[in-house]
């Protein structure tokens, strides 16, 4: 089961992943400057919408963000993003220094 505590947590560290502060991100997405604090020290959730909007600020899915397996979803994805541009030859090469990296 997904806490409080664990959601907390988990905005602080893709925040903290993106380099921005609390209150640049709590702007950037139209709240007070506190909202992510608030949220972060686990007084306050968002709203649905307040998901939504933290979601796309840190450019991933809302199932990203459950899923904590993946530490830097955002990064992972732009990845993704630019594997779609690339060759058979160069996804090949590319998927043999991954796995001599594991």
């Amino acid at each position: 089961m997904f806490t409080d505590e664990m959601f907390a947590q988990r905005v602080m560290e893709l925040r903290e992943k993106k380099g921005v502060s609390q209150r640049d991100m709590s702007l950037s997405i139209g709240q007070g400057a506190a909202y992510i604090n608030n949220i972060e020290n686990n007084r306050n959730l968002p709203s649905m919408t307040g998901f939504f909007y933290i979601c796309e600020y840190l450019g991933i899915e809302p199932s990203e963000f459950f899923d904590l397996k993946k530490s830097n979803p955002s990064k992972i994805n732009k990845i993704l993003d630019s594997l779609k541009d690339m060759n058979e030859d160069k996804l090949d090469a590319l998927l043999n220094i991954i796995e001599q990296m594991k």
